[in-house]
């Protein structure tokens, strides 16, 4: 395990080298970057680990899990009431139980329940292990979002893509260890990087984008060829590396040096990686064509080439209102994309070694509110995980009658956090950083792992 000395050594034997070669640092940093594709870099690889990866499908805005994941019959029994004695308080003023318009049909050999408006994904219910059970930290956006990601409701702290990029390092010195796709390519609030080293954060790809060289920003240098690019960051190594040893080692310098060098190499291997038209169309036309869909596929194709973390959001959630005509456009946009993904990695063999979780900050409830939409629901609502050494084909926990509160094997986000560190490798106690006097790590000092949803 990655521990703060351990980090500490890393930094320090880096430094050292800067001292030792001094100018002739920057000539040797170049060929290191030019032709090591594949060389670990600060990798610690725990030996318990049975994920090497993961895919954060984040559903921004709480989508319904009784309109999705978690069936209520009784919705339909009492629709339109109250029923004495079942606490509905939500934040906002909202009306009777609305019932979901959607028929619950079993999927798989497991027979798990799953809405009409999830057909395909239906079909690969044997690999999913739904948890109905989650309970969030907050009932608003921003801070439960928060709480998701870095297991606290302020934005100070690092995400969790932050911490497994810390912990693990990266397979592919041509990438970051961290990327971040979504439908505009501006950085998520919640793939930061916090207190951990810079080169921890999220590189923010935009997936609206169907040319690779337009999903990163900047990424070709228009003025510079790459011979007078080379002699540029051979001259910048030079004057970074007597800065660093002259400073002593600062930390701030230290990522972004890194993170030069990363995006240096990066120009180069990106063509590659978000470029999907060197799929089949077989494997194009099986994803589909919108944005998501394309992050989907663009996330196989990181996770093939070695990126530990793939943050994919898609927006739109928020169903205050109007929540039968929203919920079933989205749910036709996430269906195929996401049941290809988890075909693909089955089939080229590398489900079992990357962890896909799908969710949002909360759910939604079971009361109407503007006469056809929900409120926030942060005290009961439903996530999945698939792969990475998680049980498939079954349902863990449950909500209430009418999928309003958790009330059986309730699962915290810290929890949450707890059992992917674990599939991870980690010990959540003990994946630390020290900052500002004390020992911090992403589960604070709350987490159990949840051991039934192991494999």
């Amino acid at each position: 395990m990655l521990t703060p000395s351990d980090h500490s050594q890393l930094l320090l034997s880096r430094r050292q080298l800067l001292g030792s070669v001094g100018a002739g640092f920057g000539t040797l940093a170049l060929a290191d970057l030019l032709h090591a594709d594949q060389a670990p870099l600060g990798v610690v690889t725990p030996q318990t680990a049975k994920a090497k990866h993961v895919i954060f499908l984040f559903m921004a805005g709480g989508p319904s899990h009784i309109d999705l994941f978690d069936p209520k019959p009784s919705l339909k029994k009492y629709a339109g009431q109250r029923p004495a004695g079942a606490d509905l308080r939500t934040e906002r003023v909202t009306g009777g139980l609305l019932p979901a318009p959607w028929e619950f049909r079993p999927g798989g050999e497991s027979g798990l329940l799953i809405s009409d408006l999830l057909p395909q994904l239906r079909e690969c219910a044997d690999d999913l292990c739904i948890v109905r059970s989650m309970v969030g930290g907050n009932p608003n956006h921003a801070p439960a979002a928060n709480h998701l990601f870095s297991g606290r409701i302020d934005q100070i702290h690092p995400s969790l893509g932050a911490w497994v990029s810390y912990g693990l390092g990266t397979e592919n010195r041509n990438l970051p260890g961290f990327v971040s796709l979504s439908d505009g390519g501006t950085a998520s609030r919640y793939v930061r990087n916090g207190y951990l080293p810079g080169e921890h954060q999220g590189t923010p790809i935009n997936i609206a984008e169907k040319d690779p060289e337009k999903m990163v920003r900047y990424l070709r240098n228009g003025k510079l060829d790459r011979t007078q690019q080379e002699r540029q960051l051979d001259f910048i190594a030079r004057q970074n590396s007597r800065q660093l040893a002259a400073s002593g080692g600062d930390p701030a310098l230290e990522a972004r040096i890194r993170a030069m060098e990363t995006a240096f190499r990066m120009q180069f291997a990106a063509g590659d990686v978000f470029d999907i038209r060197s799929e089949t169309q077989a494997t194009q036309d099986e994803y589909g064509s919108s944005s998501f869909a394309r992050g989907c596929l663009i996330s196989r194709r990181l996770v093939e080439r070695g990126v530990r973390y793939i943050h994919v959001e898609l927006g739109g959630w928020d169903h205050h209102e109007n929540i039968d005509k929203s919920i079933s456009s989205l749910g036709r946009q996430i269906d195929q994309p996401i049941a290809a993904l988890l075909r693909d990695l089955k089939r080229r063999g590398l489900l079992d070694e990357t962890l896909v979780v799908w969710g949002g900050e909360f759910g939604r409830t079971p009361v109407s509110e503007s006469g056809n939409g929900r409120d926030h629901n942060h005290y009961g609502f439903t996530m999945w995980m698939a792969g990475g050494g998680i049980k498939g084909g079954m349902s863990y926990g449950a909500t209430d009658e009418f999928g309003f509160r958790a009330v059986e094997n309730r699962v915290s986000v810290h929890d949450l956090h707890a059992t992917l560190l674990h599939l991870l490798g980690f010990n959540h106690e003990h994946l630390t950083y020290r900052y500002s006097g004390r020992d911090f790590r992403l589960t604070d000092i709350h987490g159990e792992v949840v051991q039934e949803l192991l494999a």
